[in-house]
């Protein structure tokens, strides 16, 4: 008989995978884009990955489809059987009464990759750096624990998970090298069309661990997407949600993949017009998705598909109505992925609502908080009237052109000081309050550098991928560690180092227990006066802080590091001259503040109003003016 050729919609033979033991073979199905894996010996097919003798493959296994049965399958070098059983690992289109089944409009072409995936070159030991590793090894190296005993093994490089070379290409011009562990372990769950809860830290690779399996979700169904998309994503931000789309255009355009973005603050116009020309994939907020859902604007009848990314932040923020609202409208036979970085109790209450026996997926310890151990946290418990000067101080002490984000409690703080540190370095402000349009513009200005210094809200301590940011200075405290956690999580991205500054008052004392349980964890210095808040729930009553611009402290301080010559004296640094200790013009370090124009640099001088604040929610008065923290919705 002679040699089968396999077809467009045929399998075909998946790259060399060095970790499948002979003589297994990776199969791909050309129309759905599932990974197999087939015995030439034995005439077994299956889903999961071989790691017995070949002879003894493990259960279960899928029928043998009459096809395969037919073909000349005595040589492992004949080209793959002409079909594969496709009905084992995918449900049919959820389609509502009234909508025809959908036909595809997009080019047939779009299904068959450009090159054959059999004719990349072979991974390099580079490529797959965990290949020699077994499964268990891989899990205990990247602390990753499952909830089901038979989970499928995790994809420990990027040839194994069977993509189609479109989508390989793009990874591999992204510059990935292997699978993150939380996408190597989500991945081959997701393509078995298994609800998950994957619970990981800010900046672990989350997004493509549901998108590229979104992306094959996609090619199964061939859904017609003038009727609407087959994927929704659900994020609690603007930022968040563009940046999601982001990623899903960069990696989706090879393989004809429409995507849109829904969120407030732009015209609906143009994101309506989005929807009715047809897309794949929405990613949205949820009050921008029921605004248009309630004008009849868009169908959830194919959606089958659907992820809640930071499911943590959008309970936070109150979106649990809309996010119930809006998956009543979703065909119940769904696909769903919740990937969040805590695993508090209102997650898991909605997860076991909205998600249907799900395999949960940990990147570490779920209950327990951990920050990023590659960055350095200083905690400084200071009065509210000594920040403006350290925050002063910490930025002559960088290297000039070095990314800072300064986060605020208020919208009205958060302009405040954008305007004071402008007049002698160069911010922006980004806020809820601003709109989308600034935001992106105000974004695109510190991406590429041209305003080193963010001051924000926590519109941007999540999602915010920008990968050189050197230094975060939390000037307020957040309303709890979890967001401390994710704020500094900006700096020490795609394994680099970062800084951490955190100003600490007695009004932010409840949460001392907590923060040093962060630091600790990371195995950061706790600083004395903290230990002591934590034991006498608060109070500020020690010695007022000497930092002091010569040498012996950090960052001409306390704690070790000298300014050296990015100080700010002279030639090196963020030139501004100090005036005194704290680095400007400053009474006797006691007196309260208001706005006003003192000549110190900072915009603000001596009165006896007094300064408060108590949190959550804050409200600072300063000058008499009554400053209100933000409610969690506009940020």
């Amino acid at each position: 008989m002679a040699p089968t050729t396999a077809s467009s919609t045929g399998p075909r033979y998946a790259l060399a995978d060095p970790t499948l033991p002979k003589p297994w073979r990776g199969l791909v199905d050309g129309s759905t884009g599932n990974l197999y894996f087939w015995n030439p010996v034995t005439n077994v097919t299956q889903y999961e990955k071989p790691v017995a003798a070949a002879a003894s493959p493990p259960p279960p296994s899928l029928p043998l489809p009459p096809t395969l049965a037919s073909t000349d399958i005595s040589s492992p070098s004949d080209e793959p059987p002409k079909s594969i059983h496709k009905e084992a690992a995918s449900c049919k289109p959820v389609v509502s009464s009234g909508l025809a089944t959908s036909q595809n409009v997009r080019s047939s072409a779009s299904d068959v990759p450009s090159k054959p995936i059999a004719s990349l070159a072979a991974p390099s030991a580079q490529q797959s750096p965990a290949s020699n590793l077994s499964v268990d090894a891989y899990r205990r190296q990247h602390e990753i624990t499952i909830s089901e005993k038979n989970a499928p093994p995790p994809f420990m490089s990027f040839p194994s998970t069977g993509f189609p070379a479109e989508i390989l290409r793009e990874v591999q011009k992204a510059g990935f090298t292997a699978p993150t562990p939380i996408q190597a372990q989500s991945w081959p769950l997701a393509m078995r069309n298994r609800d998950i809860v994957a619970i990981a830290k800010t900046g672990s690779g989350k997004t493509l661990g549901y998108i590229l399996p979104g992306f094959m979700h996609i090619k199964r169904f061939s859904n017609n997407p003038q009727k609407g998309p087959t994927v929704l994503i659900l994020s609690p931000t603007r930022e968040l949600a563009t940046q999601i789309q982001d990623e899903a255009e960069k990696f989706g355009n090879s393989s004809r993949i429409l995507s849109t973005c829904l969120y407030g603050g732009a015209p609906k116009g143009p994101q309506i017009r989005d929807i009715q020309n047809g897309v794949d994939i929405v990613v949205a907020t949820p009050g921008r998705l029921n605004d248009i859902l309630e004008m009849g604007k868009i169908s959830f009848c194919q959606v089958s598909y659907l992820v809640l990314d930071e499911a943590d932040r959008m309970l936070d923020m109150g979106f649990e109505p809309q996010i119930r609202k809006i998956v009543k409208e979703i065909p119940a036979r769904r696909q769903t992925l919740m990937f969040t970085a805590t695993w508090p109790k209102e997650v898991r209450k909605i997860a076991s609502d909205l998600l249907s026996n799900p395999v949960q997926v940990n990147i570490g310890n779920s209950d327990e908080l951990v920050a990023n151990k590659s960055i350095t946290q200083y905690v400084e418990v200071v009065t509210h009237m000594e920040k403006q000067r350290r925050l002063e101080q910490i930025i002559r002490s960088q290297e000039p052109g070095s990314k800072i984000i300064i986060f605020c409690s208020t919208k009205r703080m958060c302009d405040q000081l954008a305007n004071s540190v402008t007049r002698q370095f160069g911010s922006a402000a980004i806020h809820g309050d601003k709109s989308q349009d600034e935001r992106d513009s105000v974004l695109n200005q510190f991406r590429n550098g041209r305003t080193p210094i963010l001051v924000a809200t926590d519109v941007a301590a999540r999602g915010l991928d920008v990968k050189d940011i050197r230094v975060v200075i939390n000037y307020d405290f957040p309303n709890g560690v979890e967001d401390y956690v994710h704020r500094i999580g900006r700096t020490g991205r795609g394994g680099a180092t970062g800084l951490a500054y955190t100003f600490f008052s007695d009004q932010n004392a409840k949460h001392a227990p907590d923060l040093i349980k962060i630091l600790e964890g990371a195995n950061q210095q706790v600083p004395a006066e903290l230990r002591n808040m934590s034991s006498y729930g608060g109070g500020m009553d020690r010695p007022r802080q000497q930092w002091s611009s010569g040498s012996g402290g950090r960052d001409g301080g306390r704690f070790g590091r000298n300014d050296g010559p990015n100080s700010g004296r002279g030639a090196g640094g963020y030139n501004h001259e100090p005036q005194d200790r704290y680095g400007g013009n400053f009474n006797d370090g006691n007196s309260k503040q208001t706005q006003g124009n003192s000549g110190d640099g900072w915009g603000w001088k001596p009165n006896n109003d007094r300064c408060r604040s108590r949190s959550p929610p804050a409200a600072y008065r300063q000058g008499g003016a009554t400053v209100a923290s933000d409610d969690g919705w506009g940020n």
